[in-house]
């Protein structure tokens, strides 16, 4: 098994599937929006190209992600956890990286998100 799976196995399921799915969204991230800063000035099939390339690495987590975290937890829960780990990451890859202000409406999302993890979770 790849070493950095194999760390992850001491962790409680839920943690695992969270940790996996945080590093799958950081490549997912930089593969989805970096092009638009660090390849702005290449063809777009150049920034596609490349961008697969990154998102090969997100899919080496994500798939391992879900399906550890399946055994514990539901596709709902899933897709849950793993928006608002998006969101978590996003934001501060939009503020930080691509230099985006800082918006009041990132709070508000945040805030749904509860939500939806409060309804999503709540049956647990």
């Amino acid at each position: 098994m790849v070493p950095m799976l194999t760390f992850f196995q001491s962790f409680p399921v839920p943690l695992q599937a969270a940790a996996l799915l945080v590093l799958s969204n950081l490549f997912m991230t930089f593969a989805w929006y970096g092009h638009l800063k660090s390849l702005a000035q290449t063809p777009w099939y150049t920034a596609a190209f490349i961008s697969w390339g990154i998102a090969l690495f997100e899919y080496l987590l994500q798939v391992p992600a879900n399906r550890i975290g399946f055994t514990q937890l539901n596709v709902g829960q899933l897709k849950i956890m793993q928006e608002v780990i998006t969101l978590t990451v996003f934001v501060p890859f939009s503020v930080l990286y691509m230099q985006q202000p800082l918006k009041l409406d990132y709070l508000w999302a945040g805030l749904c998100m509860v939500g939806a993890v409060y309804f999503i979770f709540r049956g647990a």
